[in-house]
Parts: C-alpha cells; structure tokens; sequence
C-alpha cells in the first residue's frame, strides 16, 4: 500500500541509448514537502532521470508512478523549468504567451484568471516590460526568468527546476534563493544544480546522480561529490 503523502516512485529505471548506460538502477521515492537537490557531473543523467520523472520520455527498463492520495493517478500539478537550451528561442511566440502556457491543461476555473495571472508571474520575474517582445529578443538571464514565470503561474504542487541559476545575474539569483525559501514551506521541490552552497541549507534530500543515483547524508555538500553517500 502507498503511503499518502507518496507523489511520484520511479521504480528500476534505466535507460540505454547508442548502445550506452545513461542511467541505471535509479529508484527514487518522492514525497509530498519533500525539498530534493540534485547535482553530479556533466553528462551523468541529471537532466534526462528529470524528464524520465515529468514522463516526457520512456525508459528502457522500469515504470514512473504518480500517486495522490496514496492511488495511482495519471497526472500530477507540476511545474517544469527546463534547461534554457532546451527551448528554441526562435519560437514566435512572445514573452507573455509563453509564461501563459504554463497554464495548458488547467481547469476553467484557473483559466478564467489567465491574464490576472500572467501579469503576476510577468512582474514577479520582472519581464512587465518585454510581455509583448518574442522570447527570441531576450538575453539568456531573461529567457531563464520567463521560463520561471511558466513553471510558477499554475502554482503547483510539485516545482522541478533543472539548473535554475544559469544565465541569471547574481541579482536574480538571490531573487531565486528567496523565492525557493518561500515555496519550499508548502511546495514539492525538485532541483538539479552545480551550485549547492545556497540551496543545501535548504534542502530536505540530497543526490548524486552520476548514471545511478546515491543519497547524501551530508547537508553541507557544495560541490558533485563532498557528501557522505549510500
């Protein structure tokens, strides 16, 4: 039986590709208030175990399971900020468009909100000014903001944030740090970073993936491999 505040298990999951490992044996159990950091080297799987958990891709062997209230449903309210090179900023779409997409699969009663609450998110990531510029017209450290923008205006239960420091200046990534101490009271928080030093006083769980996965019990790591693993 699983436990209620169980969200998601990924349960055996590898995935092989060109004849490679990029991730196996990963079994990871995530729990509602959980605040779980990630980090590893470059290239070990980080971002790909992110997407095998948001089931925007298939593993090779083993399932993803979300739970909600202790049964197994099909969806969950997640909100995704990916790596800005995954997004292709030559897109026509403008700055507003694409916080508001966020809202995608919502239910009427949040839509009805749509531009109250794609105004919040443009002045909470302070991108007011360029909501009708094309996503292709910004800096990398404003593309990472909008990008934010989309994975909050839903205000969801799960947050997964895949290197969210990149390309913002140290203004805003102070911003960030405030913003995540806030959320993590009463938000499900997954983040993948290279910075640890900021987010491991916050953080509740902390993992090393490097094609597996190991569980650090040191809360003071800053770097890939300064923690005590499994």
């Amino acid at each position: 039986m699983t436990p209620d505040n169980t969200l998601i298990t990924l349960t055996d999951i590898s995935l092989r590709r060109d004849n490679r490992d990029i991730l196996s044996d990963v079994n990871l159990t995530v729990n509602r208030g959980d605040f779980i950091a990630i980090t590893g080297p470059n290239g070990g799987g980080k971002t790909t175990l992110l997407r095998i958990l948001l089931r925007l891709i298939s593993p090779t062997a083993g399932k993803v399971d979300y739970f909600s209230g202790g049964s197994r449903v099909k969806n969950l309210p997640i909100g995704y900020l990916p790596q800005k090179n995954m997004v292709d900023s030559r897109f026509p779409i403008t700055v507003s468009e694409l916080v508001t997409s966020g809202l995608l699969g919502c239910d009427k009663s949040v839509k009805v909100k749509e531009k109250e609450l794609t105004a919040e998110m443009l002045s909470l990531v302070g991108l007011t000014d360029r909501a009708s510029q094309t996503i292709g017209t910004l800096s990398g450290g404003q593309l990472q903001r909008a990008l934010l923008g989309r994975a909050l205006i839903s205000k969801p239960e799960i947050l997964v944030l895949d290197e969210p420091l990149s390309y913002v200046d140290k203004q805003f990534e102070h911003y960030i740090y405030d913003l995540l101490d806030r959320l993590r009271h009463d938000t499900t928080i997954i983040l993948v970073s290279h910075e640890m030093s900021v987010i491991s006083g916050m953080a509740t769980r902390h993992f090393i993936i490097d094609h597996t996965i190991s569980e650090c019990h040191s809360h003071h790591h800053s770097v890939h491999y300064d923690c005590d693993c499994d």
